[in-house]
Parts: structure tokens; C-alpha cells; sequence
């Protein structure tokens, strides 16, 4: 058996900016950007025709609503400001560790987390309290390049540790996301059912709580 863990909401939780655009143009300000006075609707518009299920990094979707208003920063800044606009706080939420600690008993254990930032979902699982040895793999959106329920999400987490991807169960708080594992022949424990604690009895089981007769 192999087990999956969505990251944010599941088995951290971190603060988001109120304002992403703001905060995005007020670290293109710093890094001496001239930002235009329409960058906020700019940033809520799509710019970039990307295949259905696919990811869009965020600093390539930046960098193409600044050059709708013929902005074109050089060299890196972009990307850096991006990154910084997304510095979290991170909270690792009450029986995350457990769960990751028993998956990993069972067999191969990795996070698949949709995220459109770069070094987001590293950094944060570097600030949480999830022993980073015990993950086999760590795969993001903007790394493999699509987005859960894509099954090509689900497949890129498998293909990473040489499975199938039928054998994967898949832990996330997200029935429409994390739930599109089904589609591909794995099996989803949803927090909206089911709570941290109770992954560890569950991955020995199909999924479902014991009947009463």
C-alpha cells in the first residue's frame, strides 16, 4: 500500500494573504518594480490559455498580467517576489504526524498537494512538525504540472514512486479535488468524514466505518 497526503488543509495549516494580488505587487514594489494601477484586476484575469487540468505557475500568470500593461521585469524578480508574498505561518494540524508515521509503517508515504507556488509546499513542510525522512516522494502541481482531480495529478504521484497508481490511497480534506483519486482506481480517506486519528485504523481497513449490527 502506498498513501498520499494533500498538504494545506490536511496536515497543515498556514495564513494566506488577505489580498494575494496585494501582496504580490507590494513585493514586486519592493524589488523595485514599477507595478501599474490596474495589476490587482490584471491579477484576477486569466492571461495564459493552459490545457484543462492544467497548473499555471503562479509567476509565469504574474509575470503575464504585468506584461498586459507592458511591464516586463528582468532577470528573476518575478519568481522572487512571488515567493515572498507567500511566506507563511505554518501550523501542523493535531494528528498529522501520527498519520504520516503510520502510513509510512505500510509501505511508501509522499504528500501530493496542488500549489502554484514555487518552494511553497517544501518550505512549509519544512516549518511543520512532519519528519521530512519519512516521506518517499513530494509531489506539487506546479511541479508535475497538473492539478488534482487531474488523474495525471494522481499519476505523476505514482509513476514517482514506480506503482500503480490503483494501489495509492490518498488522504485529503477536499471531496472534489483529492476525491478525484476514484477516477483512477485508488481509494480517498476524506477529513470531511473521517478525522487525522482515525488514518491509521482506517488504512488497514476499505475505507468505511465498522457496520453495527
Amino acid at each position: 500500500m502506498a498513501v498520499s497526503f494533500d498538504l494545506f488543509g490536511t496536515l497543515v495549516s498556514v495564513d494566506r494573504p488577505e489580498s494575494p494580488a496585494d501582496a504580490v505587487g507590494s513585493a514586486l514594489a519592493s524589488r523595485g518594480v514599477d507595478v501599474p494601477a490596474d495589476f490587482p484586476a490584471a491579477y484576477r484575469e486569466v492571461h495564459i490559455d493552459a490545457p484543462d487540468g492544467a497548473e499555471v505557475p503562479l509567476p509565469a500568470h504574474v509575470a503575464a498580467a504585468l506584461a498586459s500593461s507592458g511591464v516586463r521585469p528582468e532577470n528573476n524578480v518575478v519568481r522572487r517576489a512571488v515567493v515572498a508574498a507567500f511566506d507563511p505561518e505554518v501550523e501542523t494540524r493535531s494528528g498529522a504526524v501520527e498519520a504520516v508515521e503510520a502510513a509510512a509503517e505500510r509501505g511508501p508515504v509522499g504528500v501530493l498537494s496542488n500549489c502554484s507556488v514555487p518552494e511553497l509546499v517544501p518550505k512549509s513542510l519544512l516549518r511543520s512538525d512532519i519528519d521530512r525522512s519519512t516521506l518517499d516522494v513530494v509531489v506539487s502541481s506546479t511541479g508535475c504540472g497538473w492539478r488534482k482531480p487531474d488523474p495525471r495529478a494522481f499519476e505523476s504521484f505514482a509513476s514517482r514512486l514506480d506503482i500503480s497508481v490503483e494501489t495509492v490511497t490518498h488522504v485529503g480534506d477536499d471531496p472534489t479535488t483529492d476525491g478525484g483519486i476514484e477516477a483512477v482506481g485508488g481509494r480517498v480517506l476524506l477529513l470531511d468524514e473521517h478525522s487525522l486519528a482515525d488514518i491509521p485504523s482506517l488504512l488497514d481497513s476499505d475505507g468505511r466505518p465498522d457496520e453495527v449490527e
